[in-house]
Parts: structure tokens; sequence; C-alpha cells
């Protein structure tokens, strides 16, 4: 049967940026609204370096309504997310419980990465949460792909979404709405929980947080947003933009679509190996591509893979400088950043860098910082560079 769509989008392509229902609140928060993936978000409140903070030593929250809740029902519904996707739903074995994965194209590359929560227990209804920026093409993907399942999918336009991380977050939330207090307790890592019983409709909370603090994202119809929007701000909750939103993530390692990876960069090559389900003989797509791949890449020594760069003298590492590797000699090689920039609970400057699969680490890596030929010398680092408010690696 063919897939259908209920709900129409407005189209992510059109000139004029859309507005989540959290528009007026960051207006009347003092917010800098920029364009961001054809919405117009805040990118700070008056200070980035305040919001990183307070999430990093107490609590913020974010506008994340821009991002794209699709939900999935169908007698075909885990058949067809175990083609659509790398990793396997399978693993889902409770209500409530979330998936991370890459959805790939037939070559291998990474056309999104995305959330799925199974929705009920008989595996016919889930729930996807995806990037705003690839909307369009992860639709299509969706609905191509779905055309031979028995699967309904439902674009969920009217939802809006609230993530409220720091290590005071849950606690926090819970003074706003005391009768969750049992249900944050119990939700564990990666688990979400439907909240009709207590709030009403479209009311969903989960912990799949990604700024490296604890922390949940809330979803709830667009109608109640701005007053749950105002009391957790009375409760402490520190609105954040985009802005501490992209430094928080950088320091917990964590990709950024069209960043750090995309249709033509590989799981592999981005830190997602983890993320595959290779074990069994699930045929999803991109498999086999990305199988082939990985061995040619190993066989000719053109693995790539990424690793984290720390600088500890003057300046700031941007996407797209150069890695050198060996510079000078017959074992030079290159790589490239993807992100870059100032740690604030560091205080230098970070990146997220792909390099060449060979890297030892004896050997010396660094960048030129103006293109001038000036090499500065830069650590190589596991990620993340930070987690749980604490610095991840030896001074």
């Amino acid at each position: 049967m063919t897939a259908t769509q209920d709900i129409t989008a407005q189209d992510s392509n059109s000139q004029t940026p859309q507005r989540t229902p959290l528009y007026q609140s960051h207006v009347d928060s003092a917010g800098k609204l920029v364009d961001f993936s054809g919405w117009e978000l805040p990118i700070h409140y008056g200070s980035q370096i305040e919001e990183h903070e307070a999430v990093r030593s107490d609590a913020g929250m974010f506008d994340v309504s821009h991002m794209v809740i699709v939900d999935v029902k169908g007698s075909d519904a885990k058949a067809w997310l175990q083609k659509l996707l790398a990793n396997d739903v399978d693993k889902l074995k409770t209500v409530g419980k979330a998936l991370y994965s890459p959805m790939l194209n037939e070559q291998g590359g990474i056309i999104d990465d995305l959330i799925v929560y199974l929705s009920n227990s008989e595996e016919t209804a889930y729930r996807i949460v995806s990037n705003a920026g690839t909307r369009d093409k992860d639709m299509a993907h969706f609905e191509k792909t779905a055309k031979e399942f028995d699967v309904t999918l439902t674009e969920r336009i009217e939802l809006a979404m609230l993530a409220i991380q720091g290590p005071n977050a849950v606690e926090k939330l819970a003074q706003v709405k005391p009768s969750w207090a049992d249900t944050l307790t119990a939700i564990k890592p990666f688990v979400g929980a439907d909240l009709t019983d207590i709030e009403g409709a479209d009311w969903f909370v989960a912990r799949t947080g990604y700024t490296g603090e604890d922390g949940v994202e809330v979803i709830m119809h667009g109608d109640d947003a701005p007053a749950f929007f105002e009391q957790l701000k009375a409760n402490g909750v520190k609105p954040a933009g985009l802005g501490a939103r992209d430094t928080l993530r950088m320091e917990a390692g964590m990709n950024l679509y069209g960043h750090d990876m995309d249709e033509g960069i590989s799981p592999y090559e981005s830190n997602m190996g983890w993320t595959l389900a290779l074990k069994d003989e699930r045929d999803f797509i991109g498999r086999e591509a990305l199988v082939n791949k990985r061995k040619q890449s190993k066989d000719d020594n053109t693995a790539m893979k990424q690793v984290g760069l720390l600088m500890t003298s003057r300046g700031v590492l941007r996407e797209g400088m150069e890695v050198t590797i060996n510079q000078g000699t017959d074992k030079e090689q290159k790589g490239i950043i993807t992100s870059g920039t100032f740690s604030p609970s560091l205080k230098n400057s970070i990146a997220i860098a792909r390099v060449p699969a060979t890297l030892a680490d004896d050997d010396n890596v660094q960048i030129d910082l103006r293109g001038k030929g000036k090499f500065v010398d830069v650590r190589v680092l596991k990620l993340p560079f930070v987690r749980n408010g604490k610095q991840q690696f030896d001074s």
C-alpha cells in the first residue's frame, strides 16, 4: 500500500522564514533572531556565553520546534523502518524506548540522522524526530521507500518542542510540573514517556539530550508552548539560543548535519559506526555499498576517521581549515576541520575533524590558521571534550 502524508507542511524553501509557536516568546525575552534552515530562531538572548554556562552549571532551554516530527503507523511500520534505517528498530523492546540512527542513501552516505521512538507494544506505531534543514529530502525519501509497505506517515506540524538541559533541568522541570515527578524519575536515557494521562493529548517527554548534560525534551501542542516557556523561565530555566546550542554540542563531540556528516560521508567517517546494526542479514538501504566501501578504503589506505582537536595557542579553529599531519615529511597527510569554535568551558579553541584513519599517537598535527604557511600545533583527542560538566581528557 502507498504511504500517505496526512498533514502538508509549509514549504521549507519559501523565502520568508517560518516561525515556531514560541516566536513571540523569543521576542519578549529579547532574543536576537536569525534565519536558521528557513526558520526564524534566536541565536542568543544577550549573551551566548552566559547561556552556555547556564546549561553547564544549572538549566537552560532551547526551542527545537523546527525539528520534524513524523508519526508512523501501520502493520508494516517496523518492516519499513528496518529497511529505511542503518540501526535496527528491533532493539526497541519497550514502549517509549528511543533509537538513534543514520538514514543512508544507496551509496552508504548519510541522508540524515534521526531518533525513532516505539509508540505501542504491537510494534505498529513509531515516532520519528529528524532535522529541519533536511525536511524536504527526508520526507521525499520516506514517501519513496514506504510505497511498498502498509504504513501511514503523519507529519505533526502542530506540535512544538522544548529541550530543557543542564544538571538542574529535571529538578526545575519537576517544580513547574509536580505531577510529572514520578515519570521524570523513572525515564532513563534514550527513553520517552507519553504524558496524556497526566497532562492531556500531545504531551510527551524524553531523555535524549545533545549537550553533554542531563535533561529532557518536551513535546506539546504549539498552543501550549508559550505558557510552558514562561513557567520554566519563572522557575530559573534560562532561555538559550543557537549559539550556545552549537558550542555545547561541540564540547559534547556531537555531529551537526551538513557539517560533520552529509550524503557524501559514511557513518564510519563521522564516528557513527556504533549506530550500524550489521550483525544480522537485514537488508537496509545502503548496507552493501557501506560494507564494500569500508573494505575498499581499508585495502587502499584511504579510510578516514573523526577526531577532536584542541588548540591552546591564540586563535579559533574554523570549519574548512586543513589539518596537516607530519608537515614537510614523507609521511605528510591531510585532513579537514568539519566544525570548529571557541569552547567556553575549556577556554580554548576546539574542533571536530576528519583525518586519515592511519593517524598515530606520535604524529605531529598542525593547522595553518591564516593560510600563510604559519603552522600551529594542535592536540588530537578522543571525543567528547566535556561531559556532565567535566573535561574528558588529561590536561
